[in-house]
Formats: C-alpha cells, structure tokens, sequence
C-alpha cells in the first residue's frame, strides 16, 4: 500500500472524495442501512443536510421520504442474497422535487477480516427519459393511427379513381359507337384509350402499394402486358415485346415513364400498321446506366411514311410524351429505323450497352 494510505483516516478521506466525485447521488450504507457517507450530489438532488443525514437510518431521513417500499424490499430482501443489483426502479413523490422515477444500483461489500458489511447505493434519476419515452409511445400510437387512417382514405380513393375511370372509358366507347361521324368517333376513341391507359398506370403501381422505389423491368412487363390486353383486338394481332436492364425508379418518375410508354404504344396501334400482319411488332427497351437512363419504343410498321403516321407523330399523343419527357429532364428523338418507327427518350448523358436482362413477350 502506498505511504499515502498508511492509516485507516487516509483510506476514508480518499474514499470520500472519490464519493464527491460522482455526479449521480450515492450512499455508503452499513448493514442496519445507517448512512456512512454521502456524496455532495446527494445533498444537492435531495436538498437534504449532511449533519442530519450521516450515521442515521436511511427510513428516517427527512420526514420518512426513504421509508419507501420498494427501495426497503431491495435492501431488506435482495441484497442479503445478492452482491450486486442493477437497474432497479423506485418511483416515489419526494418532497421539494415531486414525482421521481429513480434507477438504484446497489453493492454490497464484504470484508475478509471483518463481519461488517457495507452497502453502496447509487441513484440515477431517470424521470425525464420515461417521460419522454411515454410521449414518444403516446406518439408512435398516434402516428400509426393516423397512418392506418390515411391508408384507408388512400384505399378508397384509389377504388373511387379506378370506378371513376372505368366508368369514364366504357362512356366515351358507347359514345363512339353511337355517333354517325368518323372524325368525332376517332376522337372518341382516342379519349377512350387515354383513359385507359391512365388505369393501366393507375393499377399496376396501385398493387407496389406504399413502395417508394419501383422495380422498372416488372412494371413494365406488367404494364405492356395489360396494354396488350386491353388494346390489342384478335382482328388485328400486334405483339408487344420487353426488354429492360435491372433497376428502381422513384415511383413518380415511373408513373411518367408508364405514361409515355402507353402514348407511344397507342400512337403505334394506331397509325404503324394500317394494313393487318401477322408479323407485327412493338418494342420496349429500357436501358439503364447509373442514374441515366434511355426508354425506346420502336415497331415494324409504315414509319413516317404517309399523311396519317406524319399525323400521329405531331398530334396529342406526342405533344403528351414530350411534356412528361421534359418533366423528367428527358430529350425526345423520333425518326425511322431500318424498318418502321422509333422514338428515343433519353436521360441526361446516357450511352448505351449490352442489355443485361431480357423479359418474355408480353
């Protein structure tokens, strides 16, 4: 032992100095739980005095404050059996500092030439985490209430949107049916497939329900395959075929890509192949490369040639493509290939290469 701690008197005044260096309150109890010492946080937390507080019984400080159930069962009942007890909860009404949630961590010291046993008691005020974490759990429950509110308004209102639409569509299709002139019924058409085209959007995002981040290659696989479906007569067969690298797209950017992709596809229906084939064509090819990316939609049709195809690349249906392909930071190039039509929307600067994953035909 060094010369410093020769004497019993030294060993307690470093002892209590190393007690006042602790910012928690703490105890130094004997085994009648008579208070030895007590670190100056003690006297500061409790306002309680030192001279009316050392070699009394901790029960009887005060006016009893101490005389609390749960911290006597810890003394009384665990720490005989135990050396050591963490993490245990008093809550208590403590006079001049109200309501306190405090964490008790006790020691118990025996000593190997003595009978006496010693008591380390060290407090840890944790009222003003519960309360936050009650707030917080108060919180979440709210915030998940409203969540689940808001997703039952969603639900509904996507069922409504999608009523709505199909309501619309089968309107303007009994309306084209009806009237007497070509022109107002080509219109009519026309709006009818729009209309449908923005329900095929509308329900193939509807079931990635809540997903921010799109897979692009089986969106559009499913979005080219209901178009297929409900646009592609058995008079007139037309093939739609996919190709698309792997990757995620915001789902807004998915919602405009879905968009442009149905324009471009109508606008072939409609104008690339007006003599009936069977070898008839419509390619998708979405290439991405980091966060650039290039949408081609191209066919085995007529390509410009001809007033009505001229017609279809400079009416509605491109002006459309081009707006949505502007909102995307997008160019659009159209022009003809070795046989039919293609229209390039591109990204930023992108450069293609090999595509790296082909999906069936639709």
């Amino acid at each position: 032992m060094p010369d410093a701690l020769n004497s019993l008197q030294d060993a307690q005044v470093l002892a209590l100095a190393i007690v006042n260096t602790i910012p928690d309150p703490f105890l130094i109890l004997d085994e009648k739980f008579h208070v030895l010492a007590a670190s100056r946080a003690f006297y500061e937390v409790f306002q309680v005095d030192a001279a009316a507080t050392q070699g009394r019984s901790l029960f009887a400080l005060g006016d009893g404050q101490w005389n609390i159930p749960a911290l006597r069962h810890l003394l009384e009942t665990i720490i005989p059996d135990r050396v050591a007890m963490d993490g245990f909860e008093v809550a208590h009404d403590f006079p001049g500092l109200g309501s306190r949630t405090m964490l008790l961590n006790a020691r118990k010291v025996v000593y190997e030439e003595s009978p006496a046993i010693t008591i380390l008691l060290a407090f840890r005020d944790v009222t003003a985490s519960r309360l936050i974490a009650a707030d917080l759990a108060v919180l979440l429950a709210q915030t998940e209430q409203l969540l689940e509110q808001k997703q039952m308004l969603l639900e509904e209102m996507r069922h409504r949107v999608a009523n709505s639409l199909q309501i619309i569509a089968s309107i303007l299709l009994l309306k084209a049916r009806a009237v007497v002139s070509e022109e107002t019924r080509n219109h009519l058409k026309d709006a009818h497939l729009r209309v449908m085209s923005v329900a095929t959007v509308q329900h193939h995002l509807h079931m990635q329900d809540g997903v921010a981040q799109i897979d692009v290659a089986a969106y559009l696989a499913k979005l080219c395959a209901g178009l297929s479906s409900s646009m592609i007569g058995e008079d007139s067969p037309v093939s739609i075929e996919v190709h698309a690298d792997p990757g995620v797209a915001e789902s807004a950017t998915a919602v405009s890509l879905g968009l442009i992709i149905t324009e471009l596809v109508i606008n072939a229906l409609k104008y690339a192949f007006p003599d009936h084939r069977s070898d008839a064509r419509i390619s998708v090819q979405y290439e991405r490369n980091d966060n650039d990316w290039k949408l081609t939609v191209s066919d085995n049709g007529v390509g410009l040639a001809g007033a009505a195809r001229i017609a279809g690349e400079t009416g509605l249906g491109t002006t459309i493509v081009k707006a949505l392909s502007k909102q995307l930071g997008a160019t659009v190039e159209i022009g003809d290939q070795a046989v039919g039509l293609r229209t390039m929307v591109t990204k930023a600067s992108f450069t293609s290469r090999p595509i790296s994953r082909q999906l069936p035909r639709s």
